[in-house]
């Protein structure tokens, strides 16, 4: 029986774990990108706009070991590895989709919020960007 509530505490280490791996923005894209069909690293690399290699490497190295994804090598020469979601990985499709959905609907009310707050603090001071943002990556 499931309990009639849900409450995500530091206690519940199992949940905050996953939670940290679906949450992470790289994690989004990869398996947004990986619902379309398999897909070879480059190709992958290419297609996440901004990921380094080495963090494209991490991020599918998580998946896979998390049961999102599996990593074929196929045995040709060269060889050929391609990355495709699991049936778990395709679970977690749908409500990563249903957030970068809910992103595009919001994305204008979003932007009206930030504008509202950066007047509140005064032009003097720098726009405020949490941490990891694509905008302060780019910095």
């Amino acid at each position: 029986m499931k309990p009639d509530h849900f409450e995500v505490t530091s206690e519940c280490t199992a949940v905050n774990e996953i939670l940290s791996r679906v949450g992470d923005k790289w994690t989004v894209l990869v398996v947004n990108y990986l619902g379309n069909h398999p897909m070879r690293f480059n190709e992958l690399r290419r297609t996440v706009s901004g990921i380094s290699q080495k963090m494209l490497t991490t991020t599918l190295r998580g998946l896979e070991r998390d049961g999102f994804v599996t990593r074929t090598v196929f045995p040709t020469i060269p060889p050929r590895v391609e990355y495709e979601l699991t049936d778990l990985g395709r679970e977690l499709l749908v409500p990563v989709r249903a957030l970068g959905e809910w992103a595009i609907e919001n994305e204008e009310r979003v932007s009206a919020a930030r504008k509202r707050f950066d007047a509140a603090r005064g032009a003097a001071q720098e726009p405020f960007r949490p941490a990891g943002s694509m905008s302060e990556a780019a910095e």
